[in-house]
């Protein structure tokens, strides 16, 4: 059996793992008519890929991410482009709630070590999204601060300098392999779970423990 985790510090991505990801959901709801069911799929698809493609360059707002990823993935399907869309989309992510498994367990942990959220995102964005985890974050860090987005490096560097941690003092917890445990990896982050919520498919050769829900997570602190 594992050893349980004694971390200085859990760090957690938000979007996804601890909230969850209405992004698809948002875009058909303001879409409504305009977006047909028969590319409907492929559509939010590339959005995805869109948005991962424009947080690999220089940073830039959240906001503007959204609008120009939605723009080329309208291009590239034939629909009409609307800013009005664009920010319709940006400003519904202030909604979004957590996984039901999340504040119980979050909460639990807390109580054992101090939590902290590494984000893609600006910092007035997602103190709506914490407020409503149902549990206290001695760190909220955003892309805005790093000046960059995961998966770049700089995001993690950013974390481990401001925490004044090194990368085995941490447990890293996302439900993103692409965003966050490949290059938690990469910098030797060497304790880290991946929450499988099926976003992605399992790829233990990153070396992880692997849960499906939040509620699992302070077992592995010996909780």
């Amino acid at each position: 059996m594992a050893q349980p985790f004694d971390p200085k510090f859990v760090t957690f991505d938000c979007y996804g793992t601890l909230t969850n990801f209405q992004m698809g959901s948002s875009t058909r709801r303001i879409l409504g008519d305009r977006l047909p069911d028969a590319i409907s799929e492929r559509f939010l698809d590339m959005f995805g890929n869109y948005r991962l493609d424009e947080v690999l360059g220089a940073w830039q707002p959240y906001r503007d991410v959204i609008a120009a990823a939605y723009k080329r993935t309208c291009a590239r399907y034939g629909l009409e482009y609307r800013d009005a869309d664009a920010t319709a989309i940006y400003e519904s992510i202030g909604t979004w709630g957590p996984h039901p498994d999340v504040p119980e367990g979050l909460a639990k942990l807390a109580a054992k070590v101090p939590l902290v959220i590494l984000s893609n995102a600006t910092d007035n964005q997602i103190p709506a999204n914490v407020a409503r985890l149902g549990a206290p974050f001695a760190h909220v860090l955003t892309a805005e601060q790093a000046q960059a987005y995961k998966p770049r490096l700089r995001p993690f560097e950013y974390m481990l300098d401001t925490l004044g941690v090194g990368p085995t003092e941490i447990v890293h917890v996302s439900a993103s392999l692409r965003y966050d445990l490949m290059p938690a990896y990469d910098l030797g982050i060497t304790n880290k779970v991946y929450v499988n919520r099926g976003y992605e498919p399992s790829t233990p050769f990153y070396g992880y423990r692997e849960i499906t829900t939040i509620a699992e997570l302070p077992g592995l602190f010996g909780l």
